[in-house]
């Protein structure tokens, strides 16, 4: 797992000057500990020695809860995702004042920062952004190949002799038991963490990329 370094910043946005606004519980050290603690730095970005700044923007609602979340600014690469999962689980966590319409737009900036010792002993090199953008959305094709294609042979409706193709395609994707080993033990964190969602997703992706090491989980947590 590598470093994560997070830069929170709160940007209130279409409110009065002076007036009172909500803020996290505790402060906004106890925020920046709560984003450090929460966030599991994605695959993709982490083994391509991949930083970025994702902004979330979301709305408070009057009882603290987080509305309306989604990526204002991000490189649309897996790093988005997992910012927006853990903003998300700021809600509730939220203390409002007296008074409040819950008219507050947040932007709070995330900051993804890996260990560039560790993650380039394993690429050699650094990835361009531009890069890795084509890159992960190239792999998110063939990944949809995948999971398509075992979503319908779960259905009875997939042909069969396109079984050897999905085989040859996760090999190159490297979509195989240390993966989904992996995939089971960061799911086993956002079930911890109470993002029982996210988890839910990843078993998800297991099963429906031809493994059943994650059955017992989707048939206890995800009806």
């Amino acid at each position: 797992m590598l470093k994560v370094i997070t830069s929170i910043i709160i940007l209130w946005c279409c409110t009065a000057i002076g007036k009172a606004q909500p803020v996290f519980k505790d402060g906004a050290a106890a925020l920046d500990r709560f984003i450090s603690n929460k966030l599991i730095y994605p695959e993709f970005s982490s083994q391509n020695c991949i930083a970025a700044t994702i902004n979330v923007g979301f709305s408070i609602d009057k009882d603290g809860k987080v509305t309306d979340a989604k990526v204002q600014q991000g490189p649309g690469i897996d790093l988005d995702d997992e910012a927006l999962r853990v903003v998300k689980l700021t809600s509730g966590k939220w203390m409002i004042p007296a008074n409040y319409t819950g008219s507050v737009r947040v932007v709070l900036p995330i900051r993804f920062t890996p260990d560039y010792v560790k993650c380039q002993s394993r690429t050699g090199q650094n990835m361009s952004m531009q890069q890795a953008i084509v890159i992960y959305q190239k792999r998110q094709e063939l990944e949809n190949a995948v999971t398509n294609y075992y979503i319908n042979k779960y259905a009875g409706k997939a042909d069969l002799e396109k079984e050897s193709t999905i085989e040859a395609l996760k090999k190159e994707l490297d979509i195989d038991e240390e993966l989904w080993t992996d995939l089971l033990e960061q799911a086993n964190q956002k079930l911890k963490q109470g993002d029982k969602e996210g988890a839910c997703k990843d078993w998800k992706f297991i099963k429906n990329t031809g493994s059943d090491m994650a059955d017992a989980f989707l048939a206890k947590h995800c009806n």
